[in-house]
């Protein structure tokens, strides 16, 4: 019998397909204003990505019953749609293409399908398609695990990303650890002070990007002659588990090394766990506790350090 946590998550699973069906109009009788159901579509669509195929290779991608893809393409081929010749390879197979109508169809029904998405994405503000987009990634990830890995870049800064720093922490924290403007106004001080000051030969920022998509940054500033600062990190929830947080400790280790400080300084809350983690295991080490009320709540502050 499941869990009532399992039965709520099927729940929230099935509640979404509802919704997402409804949004993206696959409950029609046909898909973007034609005849063709859902089923239909994507077998013309796998069809129209390579000059031939076998029903075969479109049963197994679009994992259909054989008996039902026959019956389908036979109708595809009175419509006029496809051509089929044998394999010279294997005379056990037949080759499939889409004909001249069928290569004109798939066009109208690829560029419905694109227009339809363009149109639901304009109703956002830039931000939102990001997070949806990021969103629908995280998904793809969690079905197919077995897929290649996102490719992620650790790069500088560049203009767009201080306004990115301050709106992804004030969300995230406010959503997980429920901190309010306070800790806002806080990051933003951080980053209009790097900005004001920002000296190339000794400070940096990182900017992480997973699939092209921002999800990661830290800050390395001076604190002193032989003192850096180690400053907001952080990892959104769809990059994480990744070494990503690891990653951009260490090429503010690397740089610090580089840039000849003598010792590297953190200040953070004995609450993100996480993060704690990822200091200690770079070599930080504790040297001092705080408690404190700020964000509105009561805190522990720490204090980390790292001998270079």
């Amino acid at each position: 019998m499941a869990t009532p946590q399992i039965a709520d998550r099927i729940g929230a699973v099935r509640r979404f397909n509802r919704f997402y069906t409804r949004q993206i109009g696959l409950l029609r009788d046909g898909m973007v204003d034609t005849r063709f159901s859902l089923t239909e579509a994507r077998v013309l669509y796998e069809l129209g990505q390579a000059p031939e195929s076998t029903a075969t290779a479109i049963a197994t991608a679009l994992g259909l019953d054989h008996g039902y893809l026959s019956r389908l393409l036979g109708g595809f081929a009175e419509a006029g749609l496809i051509t089929r010749k044998p394999s010279p390879e294997d005379g056990r197979q037949t080759l499939l293409a889409l004909s001249a109508k069928g290569r004109a169809t798939f066009q109208k029904l690829d560029r419905g399908s694109h227009n339809l998405v363009g149109a639901l994405l304009e109703t956002m503000a830039e931000p939102r398609q990001q997070q949806m987009v990021e969103a629908m990634q995280t998904i793809e990830r969690c079905l197919a695990p077995d897929a290649a890995p996102p490719t992620i870049v650790l790069r500088p800064h560049r203009t767009g990303d201080m306004g990115w720093v301050l709106e992804s922490h004030g969300t995230h924290y406010a959503a997980e650890q429920g901190w309010g403007a306070g800790f806002e106004a806080l990051v933003a001080g951080i980053v209009t002070q790097f900005l004001r000051e920002f000296d190339a030969a000794r400070e940096r920022c990182w900017i992480a990007e997973m699939d092209g998509a921002r999800v990661g940054s830290v800050f390395l500033v001076k604190g002193g002659d032989e003192v850096a600062k180690l400053r907001l990190l952080l990892v959104e929830p769809q990059a994480r588990g990744l070494g990503l947080g690891r990653r951009l400790v260490d090429e503010c280790i690397r740089f610090a090394r580089e840039a000849r400080y003598r010792r590297i300084t953190l200040w953070t809350q004995s609450i993100l766990t996480d993060a704690r983690r990822i200091y200690e295991r770079a070599g930080f080490r504790l040297v001092r506790e705080e408690p404190h009320h700020s964000f509105g709540h009561d805190l522990v502050g720490e204090t980390w350090e790292l001998d270079l």
